[in-house]
């Protein structure tokens, strides 16, 4: 052999072995890759948010009708049999509902089958194959997530999570060889190179699912035969080394099915969720077919945007599902007779204004990223009946006050908080009239002046002294304070007219201005900024004069806040919206406790109470009490200077509501609180069927009754204005009661405010 030719040999020689060693060292590099990050793999899944789940029982006021609201709201289905998990069927009398499973803070619940028997406006009887079923909770009901890292959303499901027929599927669909080969098809992609070749450009890829994974996984979404040649390469390296069962979970978890604005939709588990409502388990046959369907074109086959396209490639996919014996020609054609299914779109956040709560809440203790992609599962204090009510309320009676033909710039606006006073739960928060917007959120963010919603603090504050009660005489006469500089602040009642000598409790009712400030002077402003940190503000107001009447900024939240203090009896409990937290893996991360502490004594704040009950029967809020009747509830109107802020805040035995209307470039209304605020509190409230405000007199307090004008005792059937207010109990004895007795023996001497 020629001297040349054996270089020639040799240099060729060593250049592919050289090659060959860089291939190696590549496979192998390759091969870590898919080792390291498949094996430890953890998909970025955000925090789930839920609301807290109805409890149903014998006896709870809830129609037939109210109780298939909520099974929809839950995203059941009607159908004439309950076989399948998520389906009820409705009687003359009963709905009989198959229950999914469901996991709570405290238990996880297996799907079971409930029937549920109504009178004409309550639940009469719940019962189950095993017996009658004393409270059953119905699934926590998702109202959000928190945003997902780089835009990506998913659920993440278990082998045992998927239906059967969705492997089958995608099998005969994408990848008819998936059980035997080692990664790549070579007869399919020997078909995909022809075409190409054919084409003048990659027109096919050939793509197993193993591949496909890869590609998503791993890889961008390029076209180069270098990336093909590294996408094959990890495809077998990934089969050395894991199951079928692991690879095909993975990619039902990992592959890209659509786009809900900056969202990216991956996984049949979400997929079921964001097109049809339901869990991936759930799904009939033509709705596994149409999301298979959508593999090979997410965009192209948008159910929402290209029915016609996504109907006929869900139609093929039947046809190839029964011509592969997966199901038989029968099923596959009656399931390309139904419809797509599709549920319409959602506008946003379920409940931006709560979730904006809850987002902050949750910042205390955990860091943004983490939420959005530790799996998190986040239950929440939200009652979505509640949540409905509130927001139902607010935009009809805005609607009302100002309709659109006398709608002049900005649209008047509004906001609502609801609380469980006992707990401090925030059960409902409205942030704006636009319920489904989220952007600004009125209740946490809007401090405008609360006007005569500060009077409650005031009075409270002058009955811890022990010198005032319901039945002390103040005087209401005209006010004229020097202030610094030279200034004179001379305020006027609402209606200007000055009412002389009147009871506490007619002033509070009437929210008379010129007796509050009285009041306040003769108690001390200092001591009276002292009392909102107490009931739970987290700050001190400046010690103005002009605070008597109102001049302080507070949002809805934070009245709702102090307010709660006086529902509950004078305890302070931090209003919460996150009640627990849960892992990936089920178990409890961290719960919120009630955190409960005596604001103000309770004999203080019972009578306080009454004196706010007498606003809603003699008073400001007649017309709501008007409504409400017979339940008993106390409350206090709020208007603040030139009626710009239109407030209401009230109480009943069982919710806290809290509303406020006006302008958002605080234009004048012309609305009073009883005009603006208070008929969306009422609506509400009605709406919540509250039980009466009608706390049992504490130690050192005791029920009786005044004449409202006098403050002299009385009885039901004395002449005048009778009135039940709550007195100093003096050694335990309640006062006197009545007609015609001395006001000093009745009350220990009402007396006038300097």
């Amino acid at each position: 052999m020629k001297p040349w030719i054996r270089k020639l040999l040799l240099a060729t020689a060593a250049l592919v072995g050289g090659l060959v060693l860089l291939l190696g060292l590549y496979v192998m590099h390759l091969d870590r890759v898919v080792r390291e990050e498949f094996e430890g793999r953890r998909w970025d899944v955000p925090a789930r948010v839920y609301a807290l789940p109805t409890e149903i029982y014998a006896g709870l006021g809830l129609t037939e009708d109210d109780f298939e609201q909520e099974l929809k709201r839950l995203h059941y289905r009607p159908s004439t049999g309950i076989d399948t998990a998520g389906t009820y069927t409705r009687h003359d009398s009963s709905i009989e509902f198959h229950a999914r499973r469901a996991v709570f803070t405290d238990e996880v619940r297996d799907a079971t089958k409930l029937s549920v028997t109504f009178t004409k406006d309550s639940i009469a009887r719940i019962s189950s194959a095993q017996g009658d079923v004393p409270v059953f909770r119905l699934d926590p009901l998702m109202i959000g997530n928190i945003s997902p890292v780089h835009g990506e959303d998913r659920i993440v499901l278990a082998p045992a999570d998927v239906p059967p027929l969705l492997p089958a599927a995608l099998k005969t669909v994408e990848d008819r060889r998936f059980d035997t080969h080692g990664g790549i098809d070579p007869k399919g992609l020997l078909r995909a190179m022809w075409v190409d070749l054919r084409a003048g450009h990659l027109a096919q890829g050939g793509s197993t699912l193993t591949q496909q994974l890869v590609k998503n996984y791993f890889l961008d979404d390029g076209r180069s035969l270098g990336r093909k040649l590294k996408e094959a390469i990890m495809a077998t390296r990934l089969e050395a080394h894991f199951s079928k069962s692991d690879i095909l979970t993975a990619y039902i978890n990992e592959i890209f099915l659509g786009q809900d604005g900056e969202r990216a939709i991956h996984g049949f588990g979400l997929a079921s969720e964001f097109y049809f409502a339901k869990p991936l388990n759930e799904l009939n046959l033509a709705e596994v077919a149409l999301l298979t369907g959508m593999v090979r074109g997410p965009s192209v086959y948008d159910p929402r945007r290209h029915p016609e396209a996504a109907r006929a490639r869900r139609d093929r996919v039947l046809a190839m599902l029964a011509d592969e014996g997966v199901v038989t020609r029968e099923q596959a054609q009656a399931a390309a007779r139904e419809p797509l299914g599709i549920r319409p779109p959602e506008s946003g956040s379920y409940f931006p204004a709560y979730m904006d709560f809850v987002r902050r809440t949750l910042k205390r203790d955990y860091r943004e990223a983490d939420l959005a992609k530790a799996g998190l599962s986040i239950y929440t204090s939200l009652d979505p009946r509640a949540q409905s009510a509130a927001e139902k309320a607010l935009t009809r009676q805005l609607a009302r006050l100002e309709p659109p033909a006398k709608r002049k710039g900005a649209p008047l606006q509004g906001s609502v908080v609801v609380t469980l006073p006992e707990t401090g739960d925030v059960v409902a928060i409205v942030g704006g009239r636009d319920v489904g917007f989220d952007g600004f959120n009125r209740a946490l963010d809007a401090r405008r002046p609360i006007g005569s919603l500060v009077k409650p603090v005031v009075y409270l504050t002058a009955l811890e002294t022990g010198r005032y009660n319901a039945a002390s005489i103040i005087e209401d006469a005209p006010v004229d304070l020097a202030l610094s500089g030279g200034d004179h602040w001379t305020p006027e009642n609402y209606t200007h007219l000055v009412y002389g000598p009147v009871t506490l409790v007619h002033a509070l009712a009437e929210s008379m201005n010129l007796a509050t400030v009285h009041l306040g002077l003769d108690v001390g402003v200092k001591n009276i900024v002292q009392t909102f940190p107490r009931l739970g503000l987290d700050r001190t107001p400046a010690a103005n004069p002009s605070l008597l009447l109102g001049a302080v900024d507070m949002a809805p939240i934070e009245v709702a806040q102090i307010y709660n203090s006086l529902a509950n009896g004078g305890f302070q409990t931090r209003l919460r919206a996150v009640r627990a937290v849960l892992g990936e893996d089920g178990k409890p991360l961290k719960t919120f406790p009630l955190d409960v502490k005596e604001a103000a004594p309770p004999a203080s704040v019972f009578a306080l109470g009454q004196m706010m009950t007498a606003v809603m029967t003699h008073g400001t809020g007649h017309a709501g009490g008007a409504r409400l009747r017979p339940v008993v509830t106390a409350g206090k109107t709020g208007t603040s200077s030139d009626t710009r802020d239109s407030w209401f805040a009230g109480f009943s035995g069982s919710h806290l509501v809290v509303v406020w209307v006006g302008f958002d470039d605080n234009r004048i209304t012309g609305l009073t609180g009883a005009l603006g605020a208070l008929p969306a509190w009422t609506d509400t409230m009605l709406a919540l069927h509250p039980t009466s405000f009608e706390p049992a007199p504490p130690e050192g307090a005791a029920l009786a009754y005044i004449d409202f004008e006098t403050g002299r005792p009385s009885g039901p059937n004395c002449p005048g204005v009778p009135i039940r207010v709550g007195l100093p109990a003096r050694d335990g004895a309640p006062p006197p009661t009545g007609c015609g007795e001395a006001a000093d023996s009745a009350v220990g001497g009402a007396q006038s405010a300097p």
